[in-house]
């Protein structure tokens, strides 16, 4: 069963980012879905900054990534937005960073369909009548985890 939650305004998004970011070990992938304002980006920044990330934390879109180190931990925060083929992201040569040391957040990871390793987690945010609906599903056994300690 996925997690599901109504999210009525941005702090509620921000608070589902801090209680995320316990959950989050090297080698995860972790896919944000959803429409232009839908808050993947706010769910991202909140929880790079719950990780322990004092720096700014700036949309990724137009450097397509940015990369966190928050103590052991190598965060690689992707957004795909711009891509008009999958095949930019073999070009850009991302491969190297989906691996078990690293963790891997990526919006738009549709952009790169069928390129991308299997996430562990997927996040689906969509607007909703009054503020956002998250749904969230574990793809993987280490999915799972997450998602039955959330």
């Amino acid at each position: 069963m996925p997690y599901q939650e109504h999210l009525p305004d941005e702090a509620a998004t921000r608070a589902l980012g801090a209680r995320l970011a316990p959950l989050v070990h090297s080698g995860l992938v972790i896919f944000l879905q959803g429409d232009l304002g839908a808050g993947k980006t706010t769910l991202a920044r909140a929880l790079i900054q719950a990780l322990g990330y004092e720096g700014r934390v700036k949309s990724p879109t137009y450097a397509l990534v940015e990369l966190y180190k928050v103590s052991s931990l190598c965060l690689y925060h992707f957004d795909f937005y711009r891509f008009n083929d999958p095949r930019e992201w073999i070009d850009a040569g991302f491969r190297e960073c989906f691996n078990a040391e690293n963790i891997c957040l990526v919006e738009w990871p549709e952009k790169a369909e069928g390129l991308l390793p299997t996430p562990d987690l997927t996040i689906l945010l969509s607007h909703a009548d009054s503020g956002r609906r998250v749904q969230i599903r574990a793809d993987t056994e280490a999915g799972q985890g997450c998602l039955q300690r959330l």
